[in-house]
């Protein structure tokens, strides 16, 4: 069903997700046009903007509707012609030759940050016949369903959190060195976070960056967090993005969680554009 005149609004499930059709961010996006992509960002929290063939100059320009670029700390990924993007690809390779396939657990992008990005943008260029879903978890719905007991344990608790965590199994990225020292830096951010548009309170959890929570033992950190994980990641708070080329896919970072799946042929190319948005200090 259409929610405007000139744009198709197509929920992909109960709570998370919408497919936009009719819209070609390779031309220019006036004020109105703006409005309404915004509006539905925030409502439906991730976006599939259908059928898009934009080269890096466009994709940058189509990523600005929704704000300012963030920049990356790692450069190894930079697409050419255009810095500001970097690409994921499965046809690079590790020093030892092996093949690189992007992949890991739940996640947040960078909450390492004093002020993290509030989205993450990917166009798929190229895709492989099956596999390479995307998977998000809804932290708006995982936080309103915690018992009021929960709730009342974790609304004023910070994080420490840090480029990895020791409780993670994620290998450090190679980092310049004086790069390094500026991403590893702690930084606090509360466990419960209320989007600054929406209102809405979500679950701001990061089993990859998450060293410590403040006010109790570190002991008693991992075993919180993984009943919050645990918690957050049920089928219930799940939605599976399937890919389809020429998706530009743009997704909120203050109330979800997402992970990558390498679960597509190596011998098949998988090639999208990526960049992250400006987000704000998490309150």
């Amino acid at each position: 069903m259409s929610e405007t005149i000139d744009i198709v609004v197509n929920p992909l499930s109960a709570h998370t997700g919408a497919e936009i059709l009719n819209v070609d961010l390779s031309r220019p996006v006036d004020a109105a046009l703006r409005q309404k992509l915004n509006d539905a960002f925030i409502k439906h929290t991730v976006l599939a903007i259908r059928g898009q063939k934009l080269d890096p100059h466009q994709f940058l320009a189509a990523a600005q509707v929704f704000g300012t670029i963030f920049p990356q700390h790692n450069t190894r990924f930079s697409v050419p012609e255009c810095p500001d993007i970097h690409y994921i690809s499965n046809q690079d390779t590790f020093e030892d030759g092996k093949v690189y396939i992007p992949g890991e657990g739940y996640h947040t992008d960078h909450s390492n940050d004093a002020q993290p990005p509030k989205a993450t943008v990917l166009h798929a260029v190229k895709l492989p016949k099956t596999g390479g879903d995307t998977q998000f978890v809804n932290m708006y719905e995982a936080y309103d369903a915690l018992s009021q007991t929960m709730k009342a344990r974790i609304d004023k608790m910070q994080a420490v959190h840090v480029y990895q965590s020791s409780f993670s199994t994620r290998k450090l990225m190679a980092l310049k060195d004086e790069t390094k020292t500026k991403a590893t830096a702690e930084v606090i951010h509360p466990l419960v976070r209320t989007h600054p548009i929406s209102g809405r309170k979500a679950l701001y959890i990061n089993p990859i960056r998450i060293e410590r929570i403040i006010g109790i033992e570190r002991e008693e950190t991992a075993p919180l967090l993984d009943d919050l994980l645990e918690h957050a990641t049920q089928d219930r708070f799940q939605y599976r993005h399937k890919w389809l080329e020429g998706d530009m896919v743009i997704w909120d970072n203050r109330c979800l969680m997402h992970k990558a799946n390498g679960d597509y042929p190596v011998a098949e190319v998988r090639y999208l554009y990526r960049l992250m948005l400006q987000g704000g200090t998490p309150a």
